[in-house]
Order: structure tokens, then sequence, then C-alpha cells
């Protein structure tokens, strides 16, 4: 079914085209991906209206975290610490002292969206204005309003999360967390499940947070609540919550064994969920990497292009989500991801040498990838041996040594991949949008 033109805003940002090709399909349900319209209040309401479930946490949760700060009221009065920063949009002329109460650095962060977009760090007062500025500009560009907020901004800190799934009968659960410190223009690149920074009291405090903040929402369905943690405090802060399936979840049903997406399903139709919590157990260690058509050496600017060569990965222990193929275009439209590959290891060296050896498989020409980039994260030091944090990518130089740097060990035989129809919902749900990673 055709949604409409190319532009995401006359197709999958369109409310109305989404409901139009359920209804005249005769969807009895939408699942939304995790781009575009996943957190869309808007969505779930229209389609509840249609008589169509909505595949993910209802509108009265998407309204209430899709607010960030309005979420950031709501926690820190349900006895969920936040990052230190402002509750209210912050005026410009405000910033200076408020900043300097906070302490600098601080971290600029537009109060609508996700996904990393319009988010900035202010070191000193000297560069506060500009980061202000071009957060409000990308904030109005990209979800229509340009209100921005301070945070104090943690130079040490690490982003572990919550998978959670709430059961639609007053329940929650969690699937442990994941780790997802690795990342580029503050969106993720490389994740891992359990976190290496985490000991068992901490783990279980993490947990116990998470769950506290799902009942205080009377959380349902899927989604994640993202954490800060602060090695030199030992502090744990609720960053966000993303009320959608994230993209690195195949890390989770790697340790756990349990399909997420077929739980939201079960969920959706009001079945709750299959299994009990004394019964999610962690099995090894699983690390993802997206591999993304992008230009690490260019300031990660996309790639985008036809694909003249392609070769996925393969061997046991190891997933690829792709909806790409030697001939397949990847268009300017959209997130360039291209496919996420994941390796499951009994022990996290185990996944992470999977992993290095599924990209050094793995073959993409026609147009610029950082697969080079992913695999001198893997192999950098403060990688392997855990101890890393959210600026590991500037701390150790990734972006600038991965432009003379190559990711293949050995001269791969090239092998023609047999063309295959691109999967359903290419553009969407395999290809996130730059609006809601």
């Amino acid at each position: 079914v055709r949604l409409g033109g190319p532009e995401p805003s006359d197709s999958y940002l369109s409310v109305e085209a989404v409901v139009r090709a359920a209804r005249d399909v005769g969807a009895e349900a939408v699942h939304p991906g995790y781009g575009f319209l996943a957190q869309s209040a808007e969505l779930a309401e229209r389609l509840e209206e249609e008589g169509i479930a909505f595949i993910g946490p209802p509108a009265r949760v998407q309204r209430l975290v899709g607010d960030k700060l309005g979420a950031r009221r709501f926690f820190r009065s349900a006895g969920v610490p936040v990052v230190p920063g402002t509750l209210e949009p912050v005026d410009p002329r405000d910033a200076p002292s408020v900043a300097e109460e906070l302490g600098y650095p601080v971290m600029v962060k537009p109060a609508a969206g996700g996904g990393g977009i319009g988010m900035s760090i202010a070191w000193s007062e000297a560069d506060l204005l500009e980061a202000l500025r071009r957060a409000e500009d990308l904030a109005r560009k990209a979800f229509g309003r340009g209100e921005v907020y301070l945070e104090k901004y943690l130079p040490k800190a690490r982003h572990v999360e919550v998978q959670v799934l709430g059961d639609g009968r007053g329940g929650v659960l969690h699937l442990y967390e994941r780790e997802c410190s690795v990342q580029r223009r503050f969106q993720k690149v490389v994740e891992e499940a359990p976190s290496p920074a985490l000991d068992e009291e901490l783990r279980e405090r993490l947990l116990t947070l998470a769950l506290k903040a799902a009942r205080a929402c009377n959380y349902v369905n899927a989604g994640t609540f993202e954490f800060l943690y602060d090695p030199p405090s030992r502090e744990l802060y609720l960053l966000e919550v993303n009320s959608r399936i994230q993209v690195e979840h195949p890390v989770t049903e790697m340790v756990t064994g349990i399909d997420i997406v077929r739980e939201q399903i079960l969920i959706a139709a009001g079945e709750g969920v299959s299994f009990r919590q004394e019964e999610v157990e962690l099995r090894g260690h699983a690390m993802e990497a997206r591999v993304y058509a992008e230009d690490p050496a260019a300031g990660f600017a996309p790639s985008p292009g036809r694909i003249t060569a392609y070769r996925e990965p393969s061997g046991p222990f190891t997933r690829v989500d792709s909806g790409y193929y030697e001939g397949a275009e990847v268009p300017i439209y959209y997130d360039p991801l291209i496919m996420k590959i994941v390796c499951w290891g009994s022990t996290r060296e185990e996944a992470r040498r999977r992993l290095i050896a599924a990209l050094e498989e793995t073959v993409i020409e026609g147009v610029k990838t950082n697969l080079a980039f992913l695999h001198l994260i893997l192999n950098d030091p403060a990688f392997a041996s855990g101890d890393y944090n959210t600026r590991i990518v500037e701390e150790r130089g990734l972006a600038e040594r991965a432009a003379s740097y190559s990711h293949r060990r050995l001269k791969l035989p090239r092998r023609r991949v047999e063309k295959k129809p691109a999967a359903p919902g290419v553009d969407a749900w395999r290809v996130a949008s730059r609006m809601g990673l």
C-alpha cells in the first residue's frame, strides 16, 4: 500500500496516511516500528477511533513521556531521580545564570523530540548562547517547537537503559539492562547486554528504579527507561523514556530468549505477557553494531546512493536485521541505517570477537559506510576492557582514525548476493528515521 510521496511528511509522518492505509487493507492492528510515528499519541488515538489496535503504549502514556519537561517533573515527584537541570523551558536571557548554578558543562536539549537532534554541549558561558541558538533552530525545524532546557552534563557518564514490558493488566516486568554508551552525535552505534559497568548492587538499584518509574505512570506495552550512570558518585539518573521498541532490542532478545515484538502483540491483543518475572534470566552476552551509510571522516554525513556490492555476515550466534540488498538505493529521505549486526557469546569477550569477525566479513560497496569506525571501536582497548563512557568516540579520536583504517583484515572473495525484494516497510520499520532514534 503506497502511503504517499518520498518525503516523510507525505507518508510515514502523516497520521492520516497511515490510518487510511490500515483501513484500506482491513488491518486489525498497526505496529509503528521505532521511528516516525512510533511515539505519536495522535496516531494511537486515531487508530483507536477506527477500531484498530495500536501495538504500543496508549496515547495517555505517549503524551506523558513524550513531553520531556513534563516527564522530568512527573518522575521527580514520583521519587525517581532525574538528571539535574531545569524543569521548564529556559529563556536565553536567563540561561547564563542557570548554567552557572548548575555548573559547567551543561547540555542544551530540545523540549520535544529525540534521537539526539538539537542537543549541544556548552563547556563555558562563551559558547552557551551559540549552543542555545543552534538547539532552538534545529528543534523548531525538526519538531515544530523551539523550546529548550538545560541539564547538567556528566562527561564521564555511562548510558544504561532498562527494557520494560507493561502487561496491560497493571503489572510491569523488566528484561534487564543494555549499555548504550558508544554514541556519535548523541546517537547510539554500539550496544551490549548486560552492561559491563554494573555490579550486582548497582544493577538491582537500576532495575528497581526503572520498575518504580514504570509503575508510577502505569506503563503499558514495551518501553525503555534510559538512565545516566555517573561512576564517580555511583548515582543513577533517569534520562528519558522511549515509549516504543528500541533499535537495539535484539541484544536483549539474544540474552533473554524473549521475542519482544511477540510480547508487544500479545499485550495489544489483551493477552498480557507469556512469562513471569522470575522466569527471565540473563544468558551470556550480546553486542550490536549499527552499520550506516555515512562518512565518519566528514562528521558522519549520510552517504546515499546505490549499493553495488552487498554481503551480510553469517555464522552461528550472529543475527542480521536489514532491509537492503545489492542494487538497492540508500535514499536521501531517511536515516541511512543499512543493517544491524548482533552477536552472542557465552562471555563478553566471545561476543566482542564474534562481532569483530562479522564486521570483517561484511561487504558493502557503492556508498561510504561506518564499518571501519565500528571495527575501531570494538578493538579499542577502552571498549575491550569495558571501562568506557559516552565520550569514548571523542576521547579516543575514533572518527578521525577511521578515515585511514581498514576493517578488512583478509581479502574476502567477492560473492554476488542473489537479489531479493526489499523487506516490507524498509524505509520506516527497518530503516529508522532520524526523527525517532
